[in-house]
């Protein structure tokens, strides 16, 4: 097998030298009377399969029992592979189940008053494992999370990372790496970011043995190579959410790009909005005239408008097409486009399951398609399909000050092809059970790793054939090793994992059928795909998107349910219709629904957050008459206050007015435009949409609706759209702004309601009992005539229970009004 390189960057994330810890943390309600006198890491990596556990013990010396919150960060795409716990004695242990079983034994537990959960929540680039257990007084307690994940070559390096935050200072504090790489290694960096009392990493090389176990693991990481010429697209999103900060950013980040193509490359730019751009309608080659020219109409470009990711793919599409079709294409050449974007279509063709079906078939298996997504708002799954069906892959980019350093580092990862077509052949008797043997690319500093059972029995030795296009050959490259086991080498080394090819193999098997899961073309093998899955979860036991792990006792009268979150909903808050609230509670995974039933003239308070001088307040106007002796309320105004920067924005169904002490400027409707004023930006989208962007703290879009003018019944109104992001103060308030901090929730007691189809369900919240009833709502950001169903649990009399008061507490008297404290 390939010999390669290896270097090991491991890097150990965040341990603060003080008890002011943020995440990891342990939440109690007697915070000084919890005592944390053990938290051990130990980590083992045996060649790139990562196993890590997380040990942490606690005591209770408060003279009350105490909810004690276990809260670790796992990488995301890790696999949970085993949970234990031991309160005072009484062991906890996991198994993996079904979800839908899993569920269903959690709830009847919890129906009995014996269960405790645990949520698994998506974060950033990481995951959170969290159990909140009630621990008697003077009782100690002992959680152990092990994870494993396999580590991936990158720009030449393979990076660990653990998160090490334990919440609290810990009197024995033990981070233990051992790094077991039967290749050896050429070096190890480990940043000092533990302080001084931490350091000393253990290593161990080995020998070139390279079967174990039954299963293979093929590493291929060839060097020396001359790059393969490229015909790259820069495709980037140039809407009107990408100005500010993420535009100055990449404009820095492509720039530098643009500077390291190569003479043998070709290329061009397409910007888009709502329209679509090309600095050349062809490709050119990267002469230093023309990379000079492409560097200055980046430099010009300005955003503003919706966006269209259809056509701007589509347009990037054709280009590479005629290209190829007209003979222009170096036939060992590797062709990709490279998109930029931070948000969903606003333009055009809006329904992602065609964008993804256009740029499937537009492509035709011929193009790669890398996607990067910048900020926290972005449709980051989408990006992720899209790229998996086209031969690429997707990365989030964190839109701050790192923005242009994170895109070019992708950039590096994909701008030296090496290798194309490249296929693993082993000998189909004796080898079974291959994961992904077929690989479009192989770019320079990264790894391909294919993985396979294999009989050792009838076997002595293992030979592979690797073909590939190079530069400037057609290459065939044998390897043949002899099989034998590693039972030896493993014994001499007690940290080692005995199972790291099977382990390996499964990861691989696991992850590989997920991405085709994503892209199966019928709803057929979608299921069959699925239930492949589920098999290597139980076999395996590790935690996917379809296998949940209960944690239970000996008795089995306390049970707990560790599981993936369902797809989290983009859209914290939508306010509209007449006026309908929803709110999304991320933790929960649950959509709570309410109206409110004012009049005409009146003005709520939306958000009030004293902390960061932001008032939004929402004016309601009434429809031209009743009906069923009800007349509906909308909202006919918004208004927003940034008391720091001392601005104000008046948002009605005709015009858009911004305020600066006695200085205005207003836009209509009919207008596609935006406004800058003291790093607040509004943009107007025509007749369709405003969206308000306060730097990177928070962003407000408001939906313009119309109705047929002479309606007999139904007025213009507007609705408003909060996204989760949004960094409030923990003293706002309002309608909205309250859930900034989200409560507990608990559904229970399920049950048929009047009509049948909407079912019942008791809902305790903030101390109060209510009846809510199951029901869809609408949210019409991606389609404002139809709208988007959302399930949610509807509150009824105006939201009653749910929100602190009674909603007349949230009227205020101006647009501009704080709402007083209750």
């Amino acid at each position: 097998m390939e010999e390669v390189e290896n270097l090991i960057d491991l890097e150990i994330d965040g341990f603060p030298s003080t008890s002011k810890m943020r995440n990891g943390r342990y939440q109690v309600e007697d915070d000084d009377k919890i005592g944390l006198y053990s938290y051990k890491v130990q980590s083992t990596i045996t060649s790139r399969l990562a196993n890590t556990m997380i040990q942490a013990k606690m005591v209770n010396n408060a003279k009350r029992s105490q909810h004690i919150v276990f809260d670790v960060q796992v990488p995301k795409g890790a696999f949970i592979d085993n949970f234990t716990m031991d309160v005072n004695g009484i062991t906890f242990t996991s198994k993996i189940r079904e979800k839908s079983e899993a569920r269903k034994m959690y709830s009847q537990a919890k129906a009995k008053g014996k269960a405790a959960g645990i949520v698994r929540s998506n974060a950033l680039d990481m995951e959170n494992f969290k159990t909140e257990v009630n621990v008697p007084p003077g009782m100690r307690i002992q959680f152990e999370l092990h994870y494993h994940e396999m580590i991936r070559r990158k720009l030449s390096s393979y990076e660990h990372v653990i998160s090490v935050k334990p919440g609290r200072l810990a009197k024995h504090m033990e981070v233990d790496v051992r790094i077991i790489e039967p290749q050896g290694l050429r070096y190890v960096h480990v940043p000092n970011s533990l302080g001084d009392h931490f350091d000393g990493i253990t290593t161990i090389s080995k020998g070139e043995k390279k079967i174990f176990n039954g299963y293979f693991i093929h590493f291929f990481a060839p060097e020396n190579l001359d790059p393969l010429p490229k015909n790259i697209l820069f495709v980037i999103d140039v809407s009107g959410s990408m100005w500010g900060l993420k535009m100055k950013q990449t404009i820095e980040a492509m720039k530098a790009i643009l500077s390291e193509l190569r003479a043998a490359d070709q290329f061009s730019l397409i910007d888009f909005n709502h329209n679509v751009r090309c600095w050349r309608d062809n490709l050119v080659s990267a002469t230093p005239a023309q990379v000079e020219d492409a560097k200055k109409y980046i430099q010009t470009i300005h955003p503003n408008g919706g966006t269209n990711i259809n056509e701007a793919l589509l347009r990037a599409t054709f280009i590479l097409n005629e290209a190829q079709n007209l003979g222009m294409l170096d036939p060992n050449s590797v062709s990709m486009i490279v998109l930029v974007s931070d948000g969903d279509p606003t333009v055009g063709e809006l329904k992602l399951t065609t964008i993804q079906k256009n740029v499937k078939q537009s492509i035709k298996d011929e193009f790669s398609l890398f996607c990067l997504g910048i900020g926290f708002d972005v449709d980051y799954d989408f990006l992720q399909r899209i790229a998996t069906d086209n031969r690429g892959m997707a990365q989030r980019i964190f839109g701050n000050q790192e923005t242009s350093a994170q895109m070019k580092n992708f950039y590096n990862q994909v701008s030296t092809p090496l290798l194309k077509k490249i296929q693993f052949n082993y000998p189909q008797e004796s080898v079974s059970d291959v994961t992904q043997s077929s690989f479009h690319n192989y770019f320079g500093g990264s790894e391909i790793v294919v993985a396979g059972k294999v009989d050792t029995e009838n076997l002595q030795h293992l030979e592979s054939i690797v073909t590939a296009t190079a530069a400037n050959a057609e290459l065939v490259m044998e390897t043949l090793r002899d099989v034998e086991e590693l039972d030896g080498f493993m014994k001499k080394d007690k940290y080692a994992d005995p199972d790291f090819t099977k382990k390996l193999w499964a990861y691989l098997t696991v992850n590989q059928m997920l991405a085709e899961r994503n892209t199966a073309p019928t709803a057929a093998l979608k299921r069959n795909i699925t239930k492949s899955i589920l098999q290597m979860s139980l076999d395996h036991h590790i935690v996917t998107p379809f296998t949940a792990m209960l944690i239970e006792n000996a008795e089995k009268d306390e049970i707990m349910l560790a599981d993936q979150p369902k797809d989290p909903r983009r859209g914290c808050c939508p306010v509209d219709n007449d006026p309908h609230f929803i709110i999304h509670l991320p933790k929960s995974q649950r959509n709570i629904c309410f109206n409110i039933n004012s009049e005409p003239g009146k003005i709520l308070n939306l958000v009030s957050d004293p902390g960061t001088g932001v008032v939004v307040n929402g004016q309601l106007v009434g429809a031209k008459k009743t009906e069923n002796k009800k007349l509906n309320t909308y909202f006919g105004k918004i208004g927003f206050y940034f008391k720091n920067k001392g601005l104000k924005v008046e948002i009605t169904t005709e015009t858009i007015t911004l305020k600066d002490g006695s200085y205005g400027i207003t836009l209509t409707w009919s207008d596609t435009g935006h406004i800058i004023r003291k790093q607040l930006l509004i943009s107007v989208k025509k007749e369709n949409n405003v969206t308000i962007t306060v730097g990177e703290e928070m962003s407000f879009m408001i939906l313009l609706h119309r109705v047929w003018k002479n309606h007999p019944v139904n007025v213009d109104f507007l609705g408003i759209y909060i996204p989760p992001e949004n960094q409030f103060s923990p003293a706002a308030h309002g309608l909205i702004g309250q859930f900034a901090s989200e409560p507990e929730v608990y559904i229970h007691h399920q049950r048929p309601g009047q009509a049948p189809e909407k079912q019942q369900a008791t809902m305790e919240v903030k101390g109060n009992k209510l009846t809510v009833t199951r029901g869809l709502q609408k949210d019409y950001r991606t389609d404002r005539v139809l709208g988007t169903d959302v399930q949610c649990w509807f509150v009824h009399n105006s939201g009653k229970g749910f929100i602190d008061g009674h909603y007349k507490d949230y009227l205020v008297p101006h647009l501009y009004s704080f709402l007083k404290k209750p």
